[in-house]
């Protein structure tokens, strides 16, 4: 998309450059506004991506790229950004409102806008990353010290750290001094190491634009955060929450401007402060789908789900609201089980099972139980192209899931040598390549969402307790317990955990279910009643499986044990794996 440029002058006779893509004609328009030490240019990949449905513009603010630099600190206060932009919507966009979008300084800026009655009815609506509002901050700062708690203090002092270079920036010589020495070669080195910022993705006015912009921290830190003003606003916002930010702390991004917004989206994002230079995808995403849905478009259901709710009646956030949480196998068992107890946490919940009948059974037992929104689906987990469709139906009717949990499963009993090809492919398809097709494809999803997430994979105490009657099914299981052990190592980064729960012997209807190879049907049917009553005769329920699946996603457990049995094989597969051994040569197939 053609990037046109063009100049307007602020009312204290500043020239602006100003930058737009896609049509005029287009229903809405996006401006964009950058930070410090940037220009429009971090905004290109962004801006050329929203072109396709939207009329885009970013301008330099005053100091940077292309736009005058007046020498005078007090020509950079707030109130003369504020005109800056009020000249810039007269030009781009004289008779609609459009939707903001600020990143670091240019979301600074443009809270001032948003609240204040100045541009009110020029903003139809703000999407705030990484740039909170001064006077917001201020009085976070106060709310923390009037109720001085542990946690309060924390994050204050928290906070704290992360701004150390506001002070620095007041400095009289050593700031300028740096940026035009050293800084100009390690500034874009130390982007590209620490945040994945690309190389060469930077302004080329770089080194200028530093020491000019030193002038906003200057004429604007000290007053508002001394002396925060009460700036209330009616206009809906969207704040981005990039979690590795290193200078804005989501806790104080995330909480000071909500007493103060009727209405609040908040989005995390698994990014650092340059994200729309790293995550110019998801941001894109998320700035149409919230344009989208403030001129009545359709609501994207991950959007919904970031809607603020009002606090609840007894003044408790339930631990899961607004989460969307995937569970196969969910028709029955420790499935069923889960998914009710993602419900009761206030998480919207999917239901997959091989058996329609019994996921619906489930989606609906989840919206008594208080669900906000849930769904059901036939799917054979083993079934690559079944997933792959599953995945996509998930991804259009309700988006990103938060927790998947891959439960599906199946039993298989009997000696190694008795055990067939046909079912080896039956045992390893359902409990290791369902598991595997769950992961890759939600995985994958949440990893390019950049919201971060949890995968938590049922295994079983028989991945690290051989049997010489088990040999299929142990295989499947502790396959799957690796399998949790090398997907967390590599999407650590991403913010996705991910979980092996490992249960014992649970009352569920697997017993029945299991096959028993190298026996006839007469004795089949004897093996399961018998093993059976054993589970029943244990009592373990699988409420206590889905009460172990919450606590491995609240706490990002590597690997939970269930029962006492379960803990006691894993101790004992470390401390004293011949024990295991001697123990694995008994036959206790059910007699």
């Amino acid at each position: 998309m053609k990037e046109q440029q063009s100049f307007v002058t602020a009312p204290d006779g500043v020239r602006l450059a100003v930058f737009e893509w896609g049509a005029r004609s287009a229903d809405t328009t996006v401006v964009l506004v950058h930070g410090y030490p940037d220009s429009h240019v971090v905004w290109r990949p962004i801006a050329e991506q929203l072109a396709e449905r939207h009329h885009v513009v970013a301008y330099d603010v005053r100091g940077a790229g292309a736009s005058d630099a007046p020498r005078r600190v007090s020509s950079y206060t707030l109130a003369t950004l504020e005109a800056d932009l009020g000249a810039v919507l007269q030009q781009v966009s004289p008779e609609r409102p459009v939707h903001l979008v600020g990143h670091d300084w240019g979301s600074i800026q443009s809270w001032e806008s948003v609240t204040g009655t100045a541009l009110a009815d020029r903003i139809a609506s703000f999407t705030s990353v990484s740039g909170p509002c001064l006077d917001h901050v201020g009085q976070w700062f106060r709310s923390k010290l009037r109720r001085p708690s542990p946690r309060a203090l924390g994050q204050l002092a928290w906070q704290s750290v992360h701004s150390w270079y506001i002070g620095y920036f007041h400095l009289p010589l050593l700031p300028p001094l740096l940026w035009r020495t050293a800084m100009v070669k390690a500034w874009p080195a130390l982007l590209h190491a620490i945040e994945g910022v690309p190389r060469g993705s930077g302004a080329p006015t770089f080194p200028t634009d530093a020491v000019r912009g030193l002038a906003l921290y200057r004429a604007n830190m000290i007053p508002r955060l001394s002396r925060p003003r009460h700036r209330p606003t009616e206009i809906p916002v969207q704040v981005v929450l990039p979690q590795k930010d290193l200078y804005v702390t989501p806790s104080m991004a995330g909480q000071a401007p909500q007493p103060y917004v009727d209405r609040l989206w908040r989005r995390p994002l698994r990014a650092g402060h340059w994200a729309p230079l790293t995550h110019d995808a998801v941001l894109a995403n998320w700035i149409d789908e919230f344009v989208t849905h403030i001129e009545g478009g359709p609501t994207a259901p991950a959007l919904q789900r970031a809607e603020v709710n009002r606090p609840q009646q007894d003044g408790e956030q339930k631990e899961h609201a607004g989460k969307l949480v995937i569970v196969t196998g969910a028709g029955s068992g420790i499935g069923r089980a889960t998914a009710l107890a993602f419900a009761e946490a206030g998480a919207a919940v999917i239901a997959a099972d091989l058996n329609a009948e019994s996921a619906a059974r489930t989606a609906h037992l989840a919206s008594l139980l208080g669900a906000p929104r849930t769904g059901s689906y036939a799917v054979d987990v083993s079934d690559p192209a079944a997933m792959e469709d599953f995945a996509k139906a998930v991804a259009e009717e309700h988006g990103t899931p938060d927790v998947v949990v891959n439960n599906a499963g199946i039993g298989l009993g009997g000696a190694f040598l008795d055990t067939q090809t046909s079912d080896w492919d039956a045992v390893l398809g359902v409990n290791l390549m369902g598991v595997v097709h769950g992961c890759r494809l939600f995985g994958a999803m949440m990893k390019d969402h950049g919201n971060g997430g949890h995968i938590v994979n049922i295994a079983s105490a028989a991945a690290y307790l051989p049997s010489r009657t088990l040999s299929a099914y142990a295989t499947s299981k502790a396959a799957v317990l690796m399998l949790s052990e090398c997907l967390r190592a590599e999407l650590s980064d991403d913010g996705i955990g991910v979980s092996a729960v490992c249960p014992g012997f649970v009352n569920t209807a697997i017993a029945k279910a299991t096959r028993y190879v190298g026996v006839s049907s007469s004795e089949q049917e004897k093996l399961r009643g018998k093993a059976d009553r054993l589970y029943r005769m244990r009592n373990l329920p699988p409420e206590r499986v889905a009460d172990a699946v919450l606590r491995a996603v609240r706490e990002n457990r590597p690997v939970v044990p269930v029962a006492a049995e379960a803990r006691i094989g894993r101790a004992l597969s470390r401390l004293s794996p011949g024990t295991l051994r001697a123990i694995a040569r008994a036959d206790l197939t059910p007699r």
